[in-house]
């Protein structure tokens, strides 16, 4: 029997700085308002208010979500350009600036709750959404993916600044984040109920305000019947982010097929995976990153291999294998995000940073134009 194709959505969040400026832009809620009015797309304030967000639309077409992804960024970027400020793809600010949070009651409560956890926590990412057909089948996925997660923060990787700062991380973005209480990856739950129950119970002990804040790597989503992946820094190219989208469609939907034939979930020490993340945090692609099943190590692109291999059955099925292993190849040849700041750090400041991601937000390359 042919596998399912899966719908496939993606959720990206963006920095919002001043034009001919490396200062932040505390302008997210009206160049949200502003792109929603302007154009087609679903837009978004965020949590800090320099930030804006992006959604597509589902679609089982990988094309499909790359054209949108290419639209919404120049949609969200010419309602930015119309406030005299510039959208921005980065991890995390190049630049040390202030960021004030969006007022609302619930993040005011979530800043009086977690204190500089969630005051300092100025970060962007990449949600993929994937559709499943019950929460059966939605645990079963999120059980059986732990392991691959740490490889596509690896391939993600584009913030090394913090602070004005090189970190020395390729994604420093996670280890910031992960300082939520409820932020990483899970062991195995096994059913709905006991997924239920463990939200339930991390609510209760005060480590999230609402089901909104349960911050898993993998989780079942709040408002939709999808597998939400929240791994991955936002791309600074939109082609790199519509790449690891469909790679992390096949590995949700591969997941979910080892569900469906009875396979068990794997067994790995938490702490393992926690080691994995931190890996895939300080190297990116660059050196090697970790099995948690067996604690092994092998080198990015060997294990990123594995993976490509592992769910290829569902990237064939989608029609997806020839365009995700290019991107791949791409993200190889030159670099991630990551690389792309480092480059011109080294070569120039910092501004010159912000300047080269504004650029690479909105480029529009063959590969990213590709089914236009």
């Amino acid at each position: 029997m042919a596998a399912q194709v899966r719908t496939l959505g993606v959720e990206e969040e963006f920095l919002l700085f001043r034009n001919g400026s490396a200062r932040l832009a505390p302008i997210g809620p009206a160049v949200a308002h502003e792109a929603t009015q302007r154009g087609e797309g679903q837009f978004e304030h965020e949590f800090k208010q320099p930030q804006a967000e992006l959604a597509t639309a589902p679609s089982v077409d990988l094309d499909q979500i790359a054209r949108q992804l290419r639209d919404r960024r120049a949609e969200l970027a010419a309602a930015a350009q119309a406030r005299d400020a510039r959208l921005v793809a980065v991890g995390t600010s190049p630049i040390q600036d202030d960021a004030a949070t969006t007022p609302s009651s619930r993040y005011r409560r979530m800043d009086e709750l977690f204190g500089p956890v969630a005051v300092l926590n100025l970060t962007c990412g990449m949600h993929v959404h994937v559709g499943l057909d019950s929460d059966e089948e939605r645990v079963g996925a999120v059980d059986r993916m732990q392991p691959w997660l740490p490889a596509l923060t690896a391939l993600s990787a584009n913030s090394p600044f913090w602070g004005g700062d090189d970190t020395t991380y390729d994604s420093y973005r996670s280890i910031v984040w992960r300082q939520w209480p409820t932020a990483g990856g899970t062991q195995p739950f096994g059913t709905p109920a006991a997924y239920r129950e463990a939200q339930r119970q991390l609510i209760n002990s005060g480590a999230a305000l609402d089901e909104g804040m349960i911050y898993y790597s993998a989780r079942l989503a709040e408002r939709y019947p999808t597998v939400e992946v929240r791994v991955s820094d936002v791309c600074a190219r939109s082609a790199d982010a519509a790449t690891i989208a469909g790679l992390t469609r096949a590995l949700v939907s591969t997941a979910a097929e080892q569900w469906a034939e009875g396979r068990p979930a794997p067994r790995f020490r938490h702490e393992l995976l926690r080691a994995a993340y931190w890996r895939a945090a300080r190297f990116g692609v660059r050196e090697r990153l970790v099995d948690p099943v067996d604690g092994s190590t092998a080198h990015a692109w060997d294990h990123i291999e594995t993976l490509v291999e592992m769910v290829r059955p569902a990237l064939d099925a989608a029609g997806d294998t020839e365009r995700v292993t290019e991107g791949l190849e791409q993200i190889r040849t030159r670099g991630t995000g990551a690389a792309l700041q480092r480059a011109h750090r080294s070569a120039g400041s910092l501004s010159d940073v912000v300047d080269a991601l504004t650029e690479a937000t909105t480029e529009t390359s063959t590969s990213a134009a590709r089914g236009a």
